[in-house]
């Protein structure tokens, strides 16, 4: 016996309406702004292995880099500087400190002023001045840990890439601070005098290498400059020519070679992971620890089946199926 036309109908109610309602909302994902990782600040492009934003660019090189009304800053426990140019292709930073003294004023007070160049321990592997930038320490006390321990006057002052006291002394600046009245001396042939012998020298030139770390409070010292050489030749016109600022130079691991380009060649961002620090290829809302065509640590490759789109047409083919089901019995009914 066929069933009777109100069934039927009801049973076409029925399959309609669960047609027409909405598939499920995919679950939240926890999405990663990878379009952001790559910036601006001002006129510098801020870019791996630097970044900007929280999980972006190399853990060794994270919490450095900010961005304050359009200058690029770089803090450091010494203080912050700002960053005048970023280049990527020698992996070379060139900053900028206020408190610096340069070949035209001096500045300089007897608690010291501006506090050099210090690295937090667990990011020196990672980032340090050049070989070729020179740090010049001015007006140090005969106590200062420069003097101390070099009992075969192995002081650590020294030339660096053509650099030191002797043309820096020779500066503009220096003519007010001898009208001063202040004391004289220390250029580099004041060096082979033994601390304790008479005063200590005015300006000791030294390399980033021989102290590893420029602190001038703690070194006793009145201030400092810095000044940097790019060029294999001495720069003409002596202490006047050179480029003062700081210029530093960023190291990647061995383990990290390579890992960027992958990424970026599967439309991933460089990142890292904020808790582990581990290097992570961000792929939108999923991240991975290679680059973001690696299956292993992929998406679920089964999500596909689970889209809305896949589930509507699911629904359509239940429903052609049930309306061709209903049309069948309404016809045997009829016959009957």
């Amino acid at each position: 016996m066929a069933p009777p036309r109100s069934c039927l109908l009801a049973a076409l109610l029925v399959l309609c309406a669960c047609t027409a309602v909405p598939p499920p909302a995919p679950a939240a994902a926890a999405n990663v702004p990878i379009t952001t990782c790559r910036s601006f600040c001002g006129n510098i492009t801020v870019d791996y292995p630097f970044a900007l934003h929280p999980g972006c660019g190399h853990a060794g090189l994270r919490d450095l880099l900010f961005c304050i009304n359009g200058a690029l800053m770089l803090h450091l426990p010494s203080g912050s500087y700002r960053v005048l140019d970023v280049d990527y292709a020698y992996r070379g930073l060139t900053l900028h400190d206020p408190a610096m003294s340069d070949c035209r004023a001096l500045d300089r007070t007897p608690r010291g002023r501006g506090n050099g160049f210090v690295l937090e321990p667990w990011r020196e592997p990672y980032l340090a001045p050049d070989p070729d930038n020179v740090f010049l320490l001015l007006g140090c006390r005969a106590t200062s840990p420069l003097f101390q321990g070099f009992p075969d006057r192995h002081l650590p002052c020294r030339n660096v890439s053509g650099m030191g006291c002797g043309d820096y002394l020779a500066c503009p600046a220096w003519d007010d601070h001898y009208a001063a009245g202040r004391r004289g001396g220390g250029g580099d042939d004041d060096f082979d005098a033994p601390p304790g012998a008479g005063a200590p020298p005015e300006c000791c030139a030294v390399p980033w290498a021989a102290i590893r770390a420029v602190n001038v409070s703690r070194l006793e010292c009145e201030g400092y400059s810095s000044a940097y050489s790019l060029a294999p030749v001495r720069a003409a016109g002596g202490a006047a020519g050179w480029a003062y600022g700081i210029r530093a130079s960023w190291t990647l691991p061995e383990s990290n070679r390579g890992f960027c380009g992958a990424c970026r060649a599967t439309g991933g961002a460089c990142g890292h992971d904020m808790e582990s620090h581990a290097d992570l290829c961000l792929c939108g809302d999923w991240n991975s620890t290679s680059n973001c065509d690696s299956s292993p640590d992929a998406a679920p490759s089964g999500a596909a089946a689970h889209s809305p789109d896949a589930v509507a047409a699911v629904r359509w083919a239940v429903l052609a199926s049930g309306l061709t089901s209903l049309w069948w019995h309404a016809s045997r009914s009829n016959l009957w």
